[in-house]
């Protein structure tokens, strides 16, 4: 276990904010948590658990306990003719992950290539790309809960999976750890490349493979995304919000252009880097803090921003947006005070 005090935690959020937290533990398996959970003297501080800090945004100091998983592993523990299925600590990179899944030929998250952060993180935050989402390979998440320090093991269908959203990001929030995850994949791939810019990128190759839509993935994410090792950035800022399509043909009768996504309840989903960019925000600088020049949803640290800087840019940048179409826009990241 590693217990540091007033510990800096620019190496554990990826916009590199030089923020400190008062303790920082990190554990390597469940038990060591559990001891972290039910020591007195941690027990009188305010606690937060991240993974890499890549979906992070912290506003000042932190006064409290931050806890890390350096909880490691992929082991087999189902198999037949047709899936697998895989236990992974929450401490592993969800991008090594997909590689190592890739790499056996295992279909079913090569289309979340690159996406930085844990395996930990990703059952939380439900991550998706280019059609994909984490909670269709997910069987179940296996969990510690802070107040009791006892285990819970979460099936699939009591994790309320949506929209970059799940229980532990909702009614549960703060309430539970992940450790470990169980994914199911398949042996036998079904390609699938629906997404324009996956299409187009892969409209050279020769052959359609579980390793060359990976990389054409991770050639369209590295052209699109600053490198957070760079230039600081969470990746997207903002979620894609969704509207009543009276509202979004409202819309198009005076942005033509407006792309659009339908939803099988009715409603319309718009790309909030759109929305964004038709504000004219894309590519501008607001002190240390802007928007990224080739991808209006990525806000990035152009050296020594704070946290709150970067807060009162999105904050700007979601009322114009609302008062421009009507849309509220959320943020996806989520701001630690």
């Amino acid at each position: 276990m590693k217990i540091e005090e007033n510990y800096s935690l620019e190496r554990h959020n990826t916009f590199h904010l030089n923020v400190k937290t008062r303790w920082f533990m990190e554990y390597n398996n469940e038990e060591e948590l559990v001891r972290i959970l039910k020591d007195e003297y941690v027990s009188s501080f305010e606690k937060v658990h991240i993974g890499s800090g890549s979906n992070l945004l912290f506003l000042h100091d932190y006064r409290g306990v931050v806890m890390h998983s350096a909880i490691k592993g992929m082991a087999i523990v189902d198999e037949d003719d047709e899936n697998v299925s895989i236990r992974v600590g929450a401490g592993e990179l969800w991008d090594d992950l997909v590689a190592f899944a890739v790499k056996n030929g295992w279909e079913g998250i090569e289309n979340l290539s690159l996406i930085p952060g844990e395996v930990g993180a990703a059952a939380i935050q439900n991550i998706g790309a280019y059609g994909a989402e984490f909670k269709d390979v997910v069987q179940a998440v296996e969990t510690v809960e802070i107040e009791t320090a006892s285990k819970r093991i979460f099936p699939i269908e009591d994790c309320k999976y949506g929209y970059r959203s799940s229980v532990f990001k909702n009614e549960l929030n703060d309430k539970y750890i992940v450790t470990y995850v169980i994914v199911r994949l398949n042996k036998r791939p079904r390609i699938a490349i629906e997404y324009a810019d996956l299409k187009a990128e892969l409209a050279a190759c020769n052959e359609i493979n579980l390793a060359t839509v990976r990389k054409a993935v991770i050639d369209v994410r590295t052209r699109k995304l600053p490198d957070p090792e760079t230039m600081g950035n969470a990746g997207s800022f903002f979620m894609n919000p969704t509207i009543s399509e009276r509202h979004y043909n409202l819309l198009k009768e005076q942005y033509p252009s407006m792309p659009s996504y339908p939803l099988s309840d009715g409603r319309v989903k718009v790309p909030a880097a759109w929305l964004i960019e038709q504000c004219g925000f894309k590519g501008k600088a607001f002190g240390q803090a802007g928007v990224y020049e080739h991808q209006a949803l990525v806000l990035v640290n152009l050296g020594g921003a704070e946290g709150t800087e970067i807060a009162l840019l999105a904050e700007t940048i979601r009322e114009t947006v609302s008062q421009r179409f009507g849309i509220q826009i959320e943020p996806e990241v989520k701001y630690i005070s």
